[in-house]
């Protein structure tokens, strides 16, 4: 019986110092509904877009996506995969809004310049050179031959 009571303890003491050791970071990287980069929650199945991280809103089941070790310092909290700087380091938006076709950084680095690396003006987007800085070089073709002039050509009224 002493010899069991020896084999339990080891086993305790060996379990309770795996459970102390430091465990490795979760990848939180996902792939979000919206097909952009997101961050995932701890049931490791829900994935959060990045713009939904830190909104006050619980979006994980646990609120990870709302921690104070995760929103304390915005941007400097967040996981780097979630940020994208704008070409003036002291601004910047989420993963998930660069190449989304707004002008989320005002100087639309999000959008066009080589930092972002957005692909051409998708089916839903007409390219031209907007008048309106809420767009960079696409406008919604929702907007097109609506009476009134997004593009500096006037395309979207005459050619979109």
């Amino acid at each position: 019986s002493a010899v069991v009571l020896l084999v339990l303890a080891a086993a305790l003491a060996s379990g309770l110092a795996l459970a102390l050791l430091p465990r490795p970071p979760v990848n939180r990287i996902c792939t979000a509904p919206n097909n952009k980069t997101g961050f995932l929650c701890d049931d490791r199945v829900t994935c959060v877009p990045a713009s939904w991280v830190c909104d006050r809103l619980n979006n994980c089941r646990n609120g990870e996506d709302e921690q104070e070790q995760l929103c304390g310092d915005l941007p400097h909290s967040l996981p780097g995969h979630l940020v994208f700087y704008c070409s003036n380091p002291r601004f910047w938006v989420y993963a998930d809004q660069r190449c989304n076709g707004m002008n989320d950084c005002g100087d639309c680095s999000d959008e066009t310049w080589s930092l972002a690396a957005c692909p051409p003006c998708g089916q839903d987007w007409w390219s031209c050179s907007p008048v309106h800085f809420e767009f960079c070089s696409c406008i919604p073709r929702r907007l097109c031959r609506d009476g009134i002039q997004h593009c500096l050509s006037w395309s979207d009224e005459f050619a979109c």
